[in-house]
């Protein structure tokens, strides 16, 4: 089974309303120890995201006011942030979020593409904020027991008994025999794509290749 935000997100929703000042925002960052706040309405409900880039803006744009016809839309939005003092206008918004059912892969992959270090959990049915995933709560994924680690591999083996596993640092060993090739290719992919396993090497030797490719007849 896939390990799913829920199983490591913050329980604690680090979050300010669309009117809380420049100050407010600076010093729920510093209570937390956060690069990021979640905006919400009043009803709880994700709105936004203040970042510590979109803070910066105020002290690396000085000229708040001069804006040119010339410039992107994306630098008449800076300037906007720059001279905002609520959070409502300081924020990147839509805010984009995840539930505590989202797998923790999933929500990873948002937060690396998006380049983002925290996602707000929200309840699915209701939409309100219930908790934060910081990128260290989706890398506790790689602390997972041994025990554990090799219980979901051994699921995903086809013929468990015939396959010896050790690990080590998360890295996980295969070893054994089985009749083809395509086999112990499959078990290296299926190894690798659980949760929590930094790597898998593999020492299983197969009776038949089904993989060679035969060159065509001239």
């Amino acid at each position: 089974m896939s390990i799913e935000v829920k199983d490591v997100m913050g329980r604690v929703a680090i979050a300010v309303l669309e009117d809380a000042s420049f100050a407010d925002i600076v010093a729920a960052m510093k209570r937390y120890a956060v690069g990021a706040v979640t905006v919400i309405d009043a009803d709880r409900r994700p709105v936004g995201v203040v970042s510590e880039d979109d803070l910066l803006l105020k002290e690396i744009d000085p000229v708040r006011h001069s804006v040119s016809m010339f410039e992107s839309r994306r630098r008449r939005r800076e300037h906007d942030k720059a001279a905002g003092v609520r959070a409502a206008q300081l924020m990147t918004s839509p805010a984009i979020t995840v539930t505590p059912g989202t797998c923790v892969r999933d929500a990873a992959r948002v937060m690396h593409d998006k380049r983002i270090k925290q996602l707000p959990v929200i309840d699915p049915v209701t939409g309100r904020i219930i908790g934060t995933l910081h990128q260290r709560d989706a890398l506790r994924v790689f602390a997972r027991p041994v025990a554990e680690l090799e219980a979901a591999a051994r699921a995903v083996l086809p013929d468990p008994e015939a396959i010896s596993i050790e690990i080590d640092g998360g890295v996980v060993k295969l070893s054994g025999r089985v009749q083809w090739r395509s086999q112990a290719i499959a078990m290296v992919e299926a190894v690798r794509a659980i949760e929590g396993v930094v790597d898998v090497t593999c020492e299983v030797a197969s009776d038949k290749d089904d993989l060679l490719t035969v060159p065509p007849l001239l």
